[in-house]
């Protein structure tokens, strides 16, 4: 049976704006039937949109949670500013942070993926009262560093990151920014889409391919109806805004001295982390050892052969992996819902 997922204009979500100064998030609002048990807010990555999340939303509104699901700041209906100093862990969590607290007085379930994975460990740090529970999808957990380290630096130690050198860079988003072709190429080659002769959008040891970004077929991963949203939506404000995600090393790492200066190197609220086995940027090897960074419950998962979008590729099988996290928190809360 296919797994249930949102469409675009789903009458199942509200979308709602909220603003900070100069800066107004878009998000959806979904609401179960009857009173919510709890609410989740998930986070996406990079080159992604709340609507990432689509087969995860009607799974969750099942069980009786309210979900939160933005575009994060640089993406979709969401502002995109042109400086990369808004686009700071501690800037953003801030945002969400306020954006829960308009939604529910309660603590969350929270949720991250790729970037969106970075994010969410960040957020249980700064705001470990708001967050209940917290999963990622992909990216493991790092304790803030007491030594700042460049870009250049992570990629001589991590060299699968060496494409996050040409994504800070103005290359990629200015290649794909060319032409609406280049960016309907580059959405379907993220997720999955190759050249006639079998040539990628990506590779992690150069970044975005230029060559190849007209050449690029369909995605047999996601669907027409969803790729011509995505493309909608990029062309809204291109690429500088999710690029500016891979400029803020320096500044965020300002912010890590001082959470460092503070002692602040493990997580206490129950957490789950879920590799992807063919994740080519983020393998599965880099999750070893996780269990030393977490006070609280931890579980730790593996989505065997998936790859990078495994919420997508894999939908079923992740969506089992935070329900039975979930049902691990809530317990007879939960039960109680069904």
């Amino acid at each position: 049976m296919p797994v249930d997922a949102l469409v675009p204009n789903d009458p199942r979500v509200e979308h709602k704006f909220t603003s900070f100064g100069d800066i107004t998030y878009h998000y959806m609002l979904a609401k179960p039937q009857g009173k919510p048990v709890a609410t989740a807010l998930l986070i996406h990555g990079w080159p992604d949109l709340g609507m990432g999340w689509r087969f995860q939303v009607p799974y969750l509104l099942s069980l009786g949670l309210q979900v939160i699901v933005p575009d994060m700041l640089g993406y979709g209906q969401t502002s995109a500013p042109d400086s990369f100093a808004e686009y700071t862990m501690k800037k953003m969590t801030a945002h969400l942070a306020a954006i829960v607290k308009e939604v529910t007085d309660q603590p969350i379930i929270l949720g991250g993926h790729d970037w969106g994975g970075v994010f969410v460990w960040r957020m249980t740090i700064y705001y470990p009262e708001l967050i209940r529970a917290v999963f990622s999808l992909c990216v493991p957990f790092t304790p803030p560093s007491p030594v700042k380290l460049s870009l250049e630096e992570v990629v001589k130690r991590l060299p699968n990151f060496t494409y996050q050198l040409q994504l800070a860079s103005p290359v990629a988003e200015n290649a794909i920014n060319k032409s609406p072709e280049r960016l309907r190429g580059f959405i379907n080659g993220m997720f999955g889409g190759r050249t006639p002769e079998g040539g990628r959008v990506t590779d992690v040891s150069i970044g975005v391919i230029e060559e190849n970004l007209e050449k690029i077929g369909p995605s047999p991963l996601v669907g027409p109806e969803i790729i011509d949203y995505y493309v909608e939506q990029f062309s809204r404000q291109g690429m500088h805004g999710p690029c500016n995600w891979y400029r803020t090393r320096d500044l965020n790492g300002d912010d890590e001295l001082e959470l460092a200066k503070q002692g602040v190197s493990k997580i206490k609220t129950p957490a789950m982390l879920v590799m992807a086995e063919k994740d080519a940027a983020l393998p599965p090897r880099l999750a070893v050892g996780q269990e030393k960074y977490f006070e609280g419950p931890f579980k730790s998962e593996l989505v065997a052969g998936a790859n990078h979008w495994v919420h997508i590729e894999r939908p079923e099988e992740v969506n089992n992996h935070i329900g039975n996290f979930i049902k691990s928190v809530l317990g007879d809360e939960l039960k109680a819902s069904l």
